[in-house]
């Protein structure tokens, strides 16, 4: 098999593969996503696999917010609403067809009628429901789209985490003791989800749900009392948020099994919060504050720390531009989607930003698509769950996973 494996598919790649790198090109991008006809702001809040898809909310030429769906070739779609005034869209599957988030139908300005919805391309807009208190809203969906996690109201008026799926429709998750609890993330299989929860105690904590494990109370940092999961690695096994430390100030953690809550830090302010992490959970993304007490997005790695994507990728900023938070990841880490300043046209905006790496069809992040990536994925065909081999992040390691390794073979090396 190995000898097959390199030999046979090293000619293939020799005499046509290869052929196709020339127009094959990477580099470094921000761009900036404009906002809906005649509004004046967007924000991103989630990016699909492969950076194709963007979704967030943004004003509309009425001044109400819409949930969009942002493409490069049909740019920034209006998904409307299920009938209320306004909408936000938070979660985007894998392959960009399935956007969630929540319907807002005002009956004044003190009093709202929230709903969560599930968008898809082919159907349009569903009303997920809620658990007996009429009102929800939906945060994060799974890889393939079909599990939600949110929050609803129940019959008792308390706010209740949920994971929504067609079959078994909108599940509570329960707390930690007492009062109320949300849901913000959910693993790629859909089996695990993170969000926060109040403890016997009535303070607000970090958790991770499993259905065999129920919801488990991640703690807090040193002296702090209040922590809050934002994202989860798509194994489960790496959630990231953020908690108070002794001194009442919001820090950016990273949780893991084995190693529990890290304190990220800051860019040399007092305050940081993460809410976006790369597939393997090696990579973190989120806001903090800088010694000046400006707020800038981050990207922080256990090799580079904490970094300032405004001081990395300045060369890609018009000059007074600023990138200010940070949303959400794409699996690979390659794609950082989130919300800052525009100064080309002087509004506050929703950005994608390319950061070049690692490049398509690179399985093991070394930035040469060779022999190694292309056996990686051979050696692996066939098989279930999404990893790096999964390039196209569907779940299964198949054809368009080797396609993407051969179209691409030659490239960074």
């Amino acid at each position: 098999m190995k000898h097959w494996a390199h030999n046979g598919f090293k000619a293939l790649t020799s005499a046509w593969v290869l052929a196709l790198l020339a127009t094959a090109g990477w580099s470094q991008s921000i761009t900036w996503l404009g906002t809906l006809p005649y509004g004046d702001w967007s924000w991103a809040y989630g990016v699909s696999a492969d950076g194709a898809v963007v979704v967030g909310v943004a004003e509309n030429a009425a001044g109400w917010t819409r949930a969009f769906r942002w493409t490069a070739s049909g740019g920034m779609q209006d998904l409307d609403t299920l009938g209320g005034r306004d909408s936000a869209a938070r979660g985007v599957s894998a392959d960009g067809s399935v956007v969630v988030g929540t319907d807002l139908d005002y009956y004044d300005y003190n009093d709202y009628y929230a709903r969560a919805f599930r968008w898809t391309v082919d159907g349009g807009t569903q009303n997920l429901g809620a658990l007996g208190g009429g009102e929800s809203a939906a945060y994060g969906v799974s890889a393939d789209g079909t599990v939600v996690v949110g929050e609803a109201r129940n019959a008792a008026g308390e706010y209740r985490a949920f994971r929504w799926t067609a079959s078994g429709g909108m599940q509570d998750l329960g707390t930690l003791g007492v009062g109320w609890s949300a849901a913000y993330g959910v693993s790629a299989d859909g089996a695990v989800v993170v969000g926060w929860a109040q403890n016997a105690t009535w303070q607000r904590r970090a958790f991770r749900w499993t259905a065999s494990g129920g919801m488990q109370d991640l703690g807090t940092l040193p002296g702090g009392n209040h922590s809050v999961a934002q994202g989860v690695s798509a194994d489960g096994s790496v959630v990231v948020g953020w908690a108070y430390n002794a001194a009442w100030q919001e820090r950016a953690f990273r949780w893991t099994v084995d190693g529990g809550m890290q304190n990220l830090g800051t860019l040399g302010g007092n305050r940081s919060a993460a809410y976006g992490v790369s597939a393997d959970g090696s990579v973190v993304v989120g806001w903090a504050q800088n010694a000046a007490e400006q707020g800038c997005a981050f990207r922080w790695t256990a090799s580079g720390g904490m970094e300032d994507l405004n001081l990395t990728y300045a060369s890609l900023l018009t000059n007074g531009s600023v990138l200010w938070e940070a949303r959400a990841i794409s699996p690979d880490g390659r794609y950082i989607v989130g919300y800052g300043y525009n100064a080309a046209t002087r509004g506050y905006e929703a950005f994608l930003l390319d950061t070049g790496f690692p490049l398509r069809g690179d399985v093991n992040r070394n930035g040469c698509v060779d022999d190694a990536d292309l056996l990686a994925v051979l050696f692996a065909f066939g098989g279930q769950g999404y990893r790096n081999e999964d390039l196209n992040w569907d779940g299964t390691i198949d054809d368009a996973d080797l396609l993407q390794v051969l179209f691409n073979f030659g490239s960074g090396c």
